[in-house]
């Protein structure tokens, strides 16, 4: 039987991690924390009218704020699953030794533990980039899924022209470009082989969204396109087994009232309100439901998977 499920994914990079893609300095508080302390909220808020038990992808190192810490704890007993973002969240992880990739896969699936009370399932790379070692290492942790290949060729193409633009201005950013051999693997969930952009028999991967015209289905894009371009693309996925609809919490960022005024320069998705680009997520939701789809946790999606004979 075919599936029709779709995902909310929402990934917790804190403001300073967008500062260091961009090479600039590191904000200071109250605005470091915003997406905890600002953006979350909204979020939570939207799901709870909407319904939704969404996945929640947090960095380690982040839960040392006791307030983060208590955040991720009241998600997880709102009933979202909490995911694992690495510790640190460091963008080259790809490129570090195979002891270094597991030790930040353990630290990370560990301090969320500690926070939640519940190891997560789930994983999700820095910058959607991996490799094979990184699957060794999730397959070494008892990962059960991972969210995070991304093949996407106009995403692939626009981030390799702004990193470059970076460079040429004369900053060096923190993000690194994956492998172009990324953009053979499925768009459809599918167990990992040996390379990873091969199916095999390893950890079952639950690509990032990608419409049939090969554009991202992510929450930049909805937020940064307004109301019709989130119809529009979500019109697109219709029909996969498995809508998955990644964000950002810095998605729903609103540089005035957030003050990331210093930012708004530097990031598109900044000149739009946060008002704004909760409409775009609410058309995108409406469509999703309308079309009969279930909306479940990553963890409850990859569970429905695991038992499809076909996978």
């Amino acid at each position: 039987m075919k599936l029709k499920l779709a995902s909310i994914s929402i990934d917790l990079d804190e403001v300073p991690r967008y500062a260091a893609v961009h090479g600039l300095a590191t904000p200071s508080a109250p605005s470091a924390h915003a997406v905890y302390d600002r953006c979350v909220p909204r979020l939570t808020a939207w799901l709870n009218d909407e319904s939704i038990r969404a996945t929640f992808f947090a960095i380690g190192e982040d839960l040392e704020r006791e307030e983060n810490c208590k955040t991720i704890a009241t998600l997880h007993d709102a009933g979202h699953e909490i995911g694992n973002h690495s510790y640190h969240h460091h963008y080259d992880l790809t490129r570090r030794a195979a002891a270094d990739i597991l030790e930040e896969v353990e630290r990370g699936a560990e301090a969320i533990e500690v926070a939640c009370g519940k190891r997560p399932t789930g994983f999700r790379a820095p910058g959607y980039t991996v490799s094979d070692p990184l699957f060794g290492a999730l397959e070494a942790s008892g990962v059960e899924y991972d969210s995070s290949v991304f093949p996407c060729p106009s995403y692939y193409a626009s981030k390799a022209v702004a990193l470059a633009a970076i460079r040429v201005r004369g900053r060096k950013s923190a993000s690194i470009l994956d492998t172009p051999a990324v953009l053979r693997a499925p768009k459809e969930p599918y167990r990992v082989g040996r390379p990873y952009w091969r199916r095999g028999d390893g950890v079952l991967e639950l690509p990032i969204g990608v419409t049939p015209l090969q554009l991202p289905y992510i929450g930049t894009s909805l937020v940064l396109g307004g109301e019709q371009i989130a119809e529009r693309l979500t019109k697109q996925m219709l029909g996969r087994e498995l809508i998955n609809l990644e964000l950002h919490g810095f998605d729903v960022a609103d540089a005035a009232e957030d003050g990331l005024e210093a930012l708004a320069p530097y990031r598109a998705d900044l000149k739009r309100t946060a008002a704004d680009k909760m409409r775009s997520l609410r058309t995108a939701i409406r469509l999703i439901r309308e079309a009969g789809y279930e909306l479940v946790t990553l963890d409850e999606a990859a569970s429905r998977f695991r038992s499809q004979p076909s996978l």
